[in-house]
């Protein structure tokens, strides 16, 4: 994990720490890499409850309680889902905060409305409405990766400032 990184993670967890709260992930394209650079940071099980890599769209449904429908119409790569996942996160879990991602990392499976890099992205306190974004990162499929999982730390900072 590069420096800046670890250090995004740090400070997340400390943010986490400060306040009394707990995170959890649900994470697609990253395939656990939230809490993989979590969980790099000792004394990270004082603010990380668990976390979810929900890869397929049966996993989205069966572990989190995404609608099949919701998957349908939008896309597993939508605000809407991530939304969804962070929702059902939160439900399945003890933690106050979370973060859910899904996206294309590539090299193949983007489309003219999705390319490769396209990643949606949320964030949600209990008791809270989720915020969600789309991003479109740039480079390989390590990259694209490793700028979502930035991404995600920082927006869980943001959301803890707020």
């Amino acid at each position: 994990m590069s420096e800046s990184l670890r250090g995004l993670a740090q400070r997340a967890g400390e943010a986490l720490l400060r306040e009394g709260r707990m995170l959890v992930t649900a994470e697609s394209c990253t395939g656990g890499g939230i809490a993989a650079a979590v969980t790099d940071i000792p004394g990270s099980s004082g603010w990380l409850d668990r976390g979810f890599v929900v890869y397929s769209n049966d996993s989205k449904v069966e572990l989190l309680g995404v609608d099949p429908a919701l998957l349908r119409t939008e896309g597993a790569v939508s605000e809407a889902v991530v939304r969804a996942m962070t929702e059902g996160a939160l439900r399945q879990s003890r933690a106050d905060i979370a973060v859910a991602v899904s996206g294309i990392a590539g090299p193949g499976g983007g489309s003219p409305e999705k390319p490769v890099g396209t990643v949606c992205l949320a964030w949600q306190r209990r008791g809270a409405a989720p915020v969600a974004q789309t991003m479109l990162f740039h480079g390989d499929r390590d990259e694209v990766r490793a700028a979502t999982v930035r991404q995600a730390l920082e927006g869980v900072l943001q959301l803890l400032r707020a």
